[in-house]
This record gives C-alpha cells, sequence and structure tokens, in this order.
C-alpha cells in the first residue's frame, strides 16, 4: 500500500488540485477513483462529516477539504519540490482570501452552466464572469508591473492551484450553454495565465479535456437521477 493515496474522481477539480500539489512537491501517490454517482466505503469512513471527496490518505490518515489538503501538503512534505504557500505572512493571508472567494463564486454557477442544478444559465455566466473579472482587476498589477507568471510569481503556487482547478469546467461549462466564461477579451491578463497553468508540468494531464468532461457531466446526471428513482432501502 502506498503512503499517500488520494480517494477521490478525475473530473473533481477539488481532486485535481490535490493531484497538482503532490505532483508540485515531487510525492508519489496512489489514486482512488470513486465510482460515478456512489461513495466507497472508504470514502464515507475517511470522511464521516461531509462524505465528499477528495481525501488525502497519508499513513492511513485522512485529510479533508482540498484546501486544507493543499495546505497540509505543503506542511508535511515542506523539504521537498516547490514551496506551494507563500512564505510571506501577508501574501499567504492574501491567497487564501481569495482561494476562498474563488470557492464561495464559481462551483454553484459552474454546475448551473453543466446542467448539474437547476437555474437560469445566463445569469450564472454572469456570475462566473463577473468573479473571474474581479481576479483580473485586483491581481493585473502583479501579472503586468510585477511581470508575474503566475499568481505565485515565477511558478505555480496555492491560488494558481485553488483557481486553476476550474480551467477544465470553464471549457466543459462554455460548450454546454454556449456563452463565454473565461472569456479572453474580457480577461485577456487571466486567459494568458490560464494558458501557461495547463501548460505547466506539475498540470498537464491532470486538466481534464473539456469534451471528456461535457460526457461525464451526462453520465453522472444519469447516475444521480437513477439513484433518485430507486426507493428506499427497508429497515
Amino acid at each position: 500500500m502506498a503512503a499517500v493515496r488520494v480517494v477521490g474522481g478525475w473530473a473533481s477539480p477539488f481532486v485535481t488540485r490535490v493531484c497538482v500539489a503532490l505532483r508540485l512537491k515531487g510525492v508519489p501517490y496512489e489514486f482512488l477513483q470513486e465510482e460515478v454517482g456512489k461513495k466507497s466505503d472508504l470514502l464515507l469512513a475517511s470522511n464521516p462529516v461531509h462524505k465528499k471527496m477528495p481525501v488525502l490518505l497519508h499513513g492511513g490518515r485522512p485529510v479533508c477539504e482540498s484546501l486544507v489538503i493543499l495546505q497540509y501538503i505543503d506542511e508535511a512534505f515542506a523539504g521537498a519540490g516547490r514551496p506551494i504557500l507563500p512564505a510571506d505572512p501577508y501574501r499567504r493571508a492574501v491567497h487564501r482570501f481569495w482561494a476562498e472567494y474563488a470557492d464561495a463564486k464559481l462551483p454553484t454557477a459552474l454546475r448551473t452552466l453543466r446542467g448539474t442544478i437547476d437555474g437560469d444559465e445566463a445569469e450564472a455566466a454572469e456570475r462566473a464572469a463577473a468573479a473571474l473579472a474581479r481576479f483580473e482587476e485586483t491581481f493585473a498589477g502583479w501579472f503586468g508591473e510585477e511581470g508575474n507568471r503566475f499568481f505565485a510569481g515565477d511558478d505555480v503556487g496555492f491560488l494558481d492551484i485553488a483557481l486553476g482547478s476550474f480551467i477544465g469546467w470553464f471549457r466543459a461549462a462554455e460548450m454546454v450553454a454556449g456563452r463565454p466564461v473565461l472569456d479572453e477579451a474580457r480577461t485577456p491578463l487571466l486567459a494568458a495565465w490560464a494558458a501557461r497553468f495547463c501548460a505547466h508540468e506539475a498540470v498537464g494531464d491532470l486538466m481534464p479535456d473539456a469534451g471528456r468532461l461535457v460526457e461525464f457531466g451526462k453520465a453522472l446526471r444519469a447516475a444521480l437521477a437513477a439513484n433518485a428513482s430507486r426507493p428506499p432501502a427497508s429497515r
């Protein structure tokens, strides 16, 4: 059994975060793929509170919630690979704030655009685009005046991973809804950053193809509908 294991699904942006962070650190890991529309006994036992992926198992001990896992990886493997969080306390706080902002603003809008939850697609597309425009406005100086390639500077870091994990779903949502999300005309700096992030050696094949994500969304909706139609188990 590997010392480090990741319980999750290839299509989840939150799982992608964990895998990118482990690659940045050069930490080998075993990936335990969850079945679509179901939750394994290992997942439920490892995360009994939220019952969600990802879960990082390090020496058999579970760590849950993707942003918490990123910070754990940075600390647990401090002597390996590249740092994930900035060394400066203020920059660390800024990165954490904006990572939580991304998680507060983007997932619901993307699920609406993918059709996995009900809602107005035009409104959802505008919410996602407005959140990304806020990133563009806030960090324009970092990419422009300071000449940074990533939010963390010259290399990928905590906020890059947190926001970058959604890029595949931005593209998939654009295919499904026929509306721009990560719009090069509206957010050119962010669009250029996204291309650099996806090309990074730690990301590469971990970023799901948009077409494959669209098909996954269909399979997930079908699985959830099938589960909802099943009669409750007798006691």
